[in-house]
C-alpha cells in the first residue's frame, strides 16, 4: 500500500539532534502515521522555545515533549509540531529508550495529533495508542507503550493513557492555536 505524500518543513532551532534526525527518516516515520497528504512543519526547539510556546498556547510553564498545532485534517493535513530536544532526550535517558526510537515515536505521536487522534479521555488513548503501537511496529520500532502494558497483573486490563498522558502533549495546544488564530 503507497503511503499518502508529505511536504514537510524541517527546522532546526536547537541542531543538538540534528544528525540523529535526517529528513528521509523523519518523511518515513511521519508517512507511517498519515492516513492522508500532509503538509507540516517540525521545529525541533530548545527548552526556552518549549517551555514559551507551551505557556501561551496551553497555559503549562513547563516545555513538553510535542505540542501539535492542527489547523485542518482534510483533504490535507496541515498542522505544525514543536518537539523539545530536551526533554526527548530527557525522557528518553530516564525510561531506558533509545533516542532515535523516542523521536520516531515523538514524531508518530504528533502527527497522528495533527490527524484529529486525542488521548484525554481512555476510549480515545486506547484507539490512539494502538495506532501508534501498530505505526512504531511497522517501522520496525519496538511498542513504545510495552512497559506499561506489562506493569498490570494477569488477567487485568492494562489503563489506557498512562504511558501517553505521561509522556505526551494533550491537543488542547491545537485547540489553543485554532482559537487564537481565528
Amino acid at each position: 500500500m503507497s503511503r499518502p505524500e508529505l511536504s514537510l518543513s524541517l527546522q532546526f532551532a536547537d541542531p543538538r539532534h540534528k544528525a540523529l534526525l535526517p529528513r528521509h527518516k523523519v518523511v518515513r516515520w511521519m508517512r507511517a502515521a498519515l492516513e492522508l497528504p500532509g503538509e507540516i512543519t517540525v521545529r525541533i526547539v530548545d527548552a526556552e522555545e518549549g517551555q514559551s510556546l507551551n505557556r501561551e498556547y496551553r497555559s503549562k510553564d513547563y516545555a513538553t515533549n510535542v505540542l501539535t498545532f492542527d489547523y485542518t485534517h482534510e483533504p490535507v493535513v496541515a498542522a505544525d509540531l514543536v518537539i523539545c530536544a530536551e526533554v526527548v532526550e530527557r525522557e528518553a535517558k530516564e525510561m531506558g529508550l533509545d533516542l532515535v526510537a523516542h523521536y520516531a515515536h515523538m514524531l508518530v505521536h504528533g502527527t497522528l495529533h495533527a490527524q484529529g487522534y486525542d488521548h484525554e479521555e481512555d476510549d480515545e488513548a486506547e484507539c490512539m495508542e494502538a495506532r501508534e503501537t501498530e505505526v512504531m511496529l511497522g517501522l520496525g520500532f519496538a511498542d513504545p507503550y510495552a512497559a506499561a502494558k506489562s506493569s498490570t497483573r494477569p488477567g487485568e486490563k492494562p489503563v489506557a493513557g498512562k504511558a501517553a498522558k505521561k509522556t505526551a502533549k494533550t491537543s488542547k495546544a491545537a485547540k489553543a492555536a485554532k482559537a487564537a488564530k481565528r
